[in-house]
């Protein structure tokens, strides 16, 4: 399993290159922000990537619910729902936890 000093980070704890990450690497950043990944988790992480992939941008929070309405469904997509899985900050979060740069306009 990885550990963060396997890892290149930002001043912010985000991955440097987006090619280091893997589920290993996902845990190990999960682990650092007190989370233990789940399915629920993994299908927020897939959706980010695939966000991330479609528009080349880590989405912050509005556009990440509205995608995952699309792609998930819209119990899936409520602030509420999104916080019990990455608490505080969603957006932010999973975006570290899937190996993404951090998302604009996340404090």
């Amino acid at each position: 399993m990885a550990t963060l000093n396997d890892l290149t980070l930002d001043k912010d704890g985000f991955l440097v290159e987006l090619n280091d990450w893997n589920a290993d690497v996902a845990a190990a950043l999960a682990q650092d922000e007190g989370i233990t990944l789940t399915e629920d988790h993994w299908e927020i992480i897939n959706a980010i990537r695939a966000f991330y992939a479609e528009f080349d941008l880590a989405p912050a929070m509005r556009p990440l619910s509205r995608y995952i309405k699309q792609t998930l469904g819209a119990e899936k997509a409520g602030s509420i729902y999104l916080m019990t899985l990455f608490p505080e900050s969603p957006a932010k979060k999973a975006a570290r936890i899937a190996g993404l740069p951090r998302p604009e306009n996340c404090l």
